[in-house]
């Protein structure tokens, strides 16, 4: 553990960034932070005169090139110990990917000029031309990080970044739901646990699984693990599928994998994936990894080829 040294109070001249206001700015949970802090000795917030704590801008812009890291599947603690200049260098030089044969770069301009309708007939146009598969796991992506290195840089604002957020999941919502009476088995419910309000990559998710003719519940983010086991509890679940995002500590994913592989029927197979475990080699026994969108079709192949069909009608 790096010592984090004595703690310093902000002077009241000193501009300082709330944790809730950071925490929305690079989607870092505060209590991601707060372990952080004690663990790494990054970051090293301030107090202002209530005691709260309170971040510089410089840290703050170095939090967020850590979270688009992790988001490549890196691990927190490596870019924790880096400068903010490695970082950016390290960020310049990954590969950013497009997807459906052009570039992301027309999303910008729209969400600047809040030109709401014309994004969602482009977002309809884009899902027609390509499909659904391609559209979620190479459109989508392609945009996510374009968004992503647009709110980084300050290209785009926070709020711009909500909005986008906000159609794309409206988008993928009304083709799960166009496709949903189709579904047959496997029964899937998706979820995110406690402190992880991420959906968009639940709805990815769900949508490959319904374009592959799954049934889906979806309970939404942040279902508390007991209500979990209660929701599959006298039904006909097959599969629980849980999403963990960049900014949700590996360990306390563990040990959520770890609690609801003990306490689901040994029929119900669990599934877990996103960026908080990209990097793992080791998975948590009983648990299927879904390493990326990809692998959705495969494993759905696999649950069928060992499950009968006079057993699943």
């Amino acid at each position: 553990m790096v010592n984090s040294g004595p703690e310093i109070t902000a002077s009241p001249s000193l501009a300082g960034i709330s944790i809730a206001a950071v925490e929305r700015d690079t989607g870092l949970g505060k209590d991601t932070l707060r372990v952080w802090e004690r663990r790494y000795g990054f970051p090293k917030p301030l107090r202002d005169a209530c005691g709260e704590r309170v971040y510089p801008a410089e840290q703050v812009e170095h939090l967020r090139l850590v979270k688009r890291l992790m988001d490549q599947g890196q691990r927190p603690g490596t870019l924790l110990r880096k400068p903010l200049a490695a970082l950016s260098e390290q960020l310049a030089g990954s590969p950013s990917g497009v997807g459906a044969d052009d570039t992301a770069d027309w999303v910008i301009p729209l969400l600047k000029n809040r030109d709401v309708d014309h994004l969602r007939t482009e977002f309809a146009q884009r899902l027609a031309r390509d499909g659904l598969e391609r559209f979620v796991i190479e459109t989508v992506p392609a945009l996510n990080r374009r968004i992503g290195d647009g709110w980084m840089t300050g290209e785009i604002e926070i709020f711009e970044e909500h909005l986008y957020t906000e159609l794309i999941q409206n988008q993928l919502r009304s083709s799960i739901y166009a496709l949903a009476s189709r579904g047959r088995r496997p029964h899937v419910l998706l979820t995110t646990v406690k402190d992880e309000e991420h959906l968009l990559g639940l709805l990815m998710v769900e949508a490959l699984l319904t374009a592959n003719g799954a049934s889906c519940l979806s309970l939404g983010a942040q279902t508390p693990v007991a209500d979990i086991i209660g929701a599959c509890r006298g039904t006909t679940t097959d599969i629980v599928a849980i999403s963990f995002s960049g900014a949700y500590p590996w360990r306390k994913a563990r040990d959520t994998l770890l609690e609801l592989r003990a306490a689901l029927p040994e029929r119900t197979e669990l599934w877990a994936g996103g960026a908080a475990l990209a990097s793992r080699r080791r998975m948590v026994p009983g648990v299927r990894a879904i390493d990326d969108l990809r692998a959705i079709t495969p494993a759905l192949a696999d649950w069928h080829a060992t499950h009968t069909s006079g057993s699943h009608t």
